[in-house]
């Protein structure tokens, strides 16, 4: 990989006329210059169009009929070509030193990591912050290092994924993208697929700024729409096992079965839930009670994984770049 590869920011948008200029315009700010600029109007119906072509070409805009984020951010994937390939929400921001501290941590690593995750704050959680790596309970001891159990971990919970990540373009082409069958949760299950490529890199340092929120429409949704959201639960983890039966990760596959099994309990008990009779959603009430109770015990055990992380120089993947890219001061 070439000291500074292009990077391409893919930014799917609907009906974000009022913000979709200040993402746009934050991006502008990043200390890494190498960057292309895609986004992606998913069928806007309010001003969103003309406020993206007041910007000319300075950006690559696309339009589709509304299909959903998975079909814009793969439409974006599509006609990028950035060796390195970046999302962002069409209302979050990126520290300005985002994709310069990614770029720099991939270039001493090679191939063999997929990925560069960042730490996200969470601007406002019932008024106070917390970071995606404390709400994930990640918590690595390391600025910046290799996470190596990455698929283990995401089979216990989900990690702030979209914002955060930088990923090598051929990583992205292997997995296949975003899949687009999946009504929800197609941001659970790329990680997941991406976790099975290989160590992640990660800086612990939030370099995102999340603002809690900024998709309530959609997951308020996704909300009520409980039974097919467990639906697209246990298809992506249904998935994930299969892949994981290819290698060599009884923990994972573990954690995988284990995971399943409670998504196919708490579908049935949605079920029941929307039932009228007295008798089910009583049985309901007592399912959902014992998944919030094993749930708080598992987090207790030896068995709830923790992140395993090295630092960059203490693993295989590590190589000295030959034009290292500099941080900016």
């Amino acid at each position: 990989m070439p000291a500074e590869p292009l990077v391409s920011v893919i930014i799917p948008t609907y009906n974000r006329a009022g913000v979709i200029s200040q993402t746009i315009d934050n991006v502008f700010c990043q200390t890494y210059q190498n960057i292309e600029l895609i986004v992606v109007d998913d069928g806007s119906t309010d001003d969103t169009g003309s406020v993206l072509r007041r910007y000319g070409d300075r950006i690559r805009i696309l339009t589709q009929a509304n299909a959903g984020p998975a079909a814009a951010r793969n439409r974006g994937i599509e006609v990028s070509r950035g060796e390195i390939v970046a999302f962002q929400d069409s209302d979050d921001l990126w520290k300005p030193t985002k994709l310069e501290q990614q770029v720099a941590v991939l270039n001493r690593l090679d191939d063999s990591v997929p990925c560069c995750l960042c730490n996200a704050i969470f601007r406002v959680i019932r008024q106070q912050e917390y970071t995606s790596f404390d709400i994930s309970s990640l918590q690595p001891s390391l600025e910046e290092g290799l996470w190596l159990n990455v698929a283990e971990v995401l089979a216990t919970r989900f990690v702030l994924f979209n914002q955060t990540v930088a990923i090598r373009r051929r990583a992205l082409e292997k997995v296949g993208g975003f899949d687009e069958s999946l009504k929800y949760l197609e941001d659970y299950d790329l990680p997941l697929r991406l976790a099975m490529e290989g160590p992640w890199a990660f800086i612990r340092t939030p370099l995102v700024i999340y603002r809690e929120g900024s998709e309530g429409s959609f997951a308020e949704k996704a909300a009520k729409d409980s039974i097919v959201l467990k639906q697209c639960e246990i298809r992506i983890f249904e998935q994930a096992l299969a892949a994981a039966k290819n290698k060599n990760d009884s923990g994972t596959r573990r954690q995988l079965r284990s995971r399943l099994s409670v998504f196919r309990r708490q579908l049935l008990a949605t079920r029941l839930s929307q039932s009228e009779t007295f008798g089910a959603r009583a049985t309901a009430s007592v399912l959902e009670a014992f998944d919030i109770l094993r749930e708080k015990l598992f987090r207790r055990t030896p068995w709830y994984p923790k992140a395993l992380t090295v630092p960059l120089t203490g693993h295989p993947a590590y190589r000295i770049a030959s034009h290292p890219v500099p941080l900016a001061r």
